[in-house]
């Protein structure tokens, strides 16, 4: 066989062991994370569900969910070992870090001149509606349309002018 023939076995296999040793890391850092947690730090399992770890054991961890509520779950149904800072701004709602750079409810300040807007050159526009004196039609042409409409004879439901 030659080699051009042998080149997409060769690259199947390539990218199967590239993919297995890629899922392999990811499973050993997951191991390494459920095997470093310790009683108070928080956790996210994979069901969504937040609580404090209790109790670890070889297989199973015990958690506190609130107040009087204790699960124990499997070792490998923790899906993430949470800072207490994420921790408590996820379950409690607390913030540790308040960013000053916290976006104006205007965006006056945002602009780089000082001068209000009312200073400037340019000249506003209106984005309002027209008032009725200000439309451009001109009434006569309004109330002529209408009178003739009006003397047209008008036929009713049922009448038919056909013999």
């Amino acid at each position: 066989m030659s080699l051009v023939t042998l080149l997409p076995f060769i690259v199947l296999i390539g990218a199967m062991f590239l993919m297995t040793r890629s899922a392999k890391k990811k499973q050993q850092q997951a191991a390494d994370m459920r095997n470093q947690m310790q009683p108070g730090s928080g956790v996210r399992t994979i069901g969504g569900m937040y609580g404090t770890v209790k109790e670890v054991s070889d297989d199973t961890v015990l958690l506190d969910a609130g107040p009087g509520v204790e699960l124990l779950f499997a070792k490998n149904a923790i899906g993430a070992v949470l800072s207490d800072d994420e921790y408590n701004r996820i379950v409690h709602g607390i913030e540790h870090d308040l960013k000053p750079d916290v976006v104006p409810d205007d965006a006056s300040s945002l602009t780089e001149t000082d001068e209000p807007a009312a200073a400037s050159d340019e000249k506003s526009v209106d984005l309002g509606k027209k008032d009725e004196s200000d439309e451009t039609e001109e009434p006569s042409e309004t109330v002529a349309a209408e009178a003739k409409t009006e003397d047209a004879p008008k036929k009713s439901e049922g009448d038919a002018d056909a013999k």
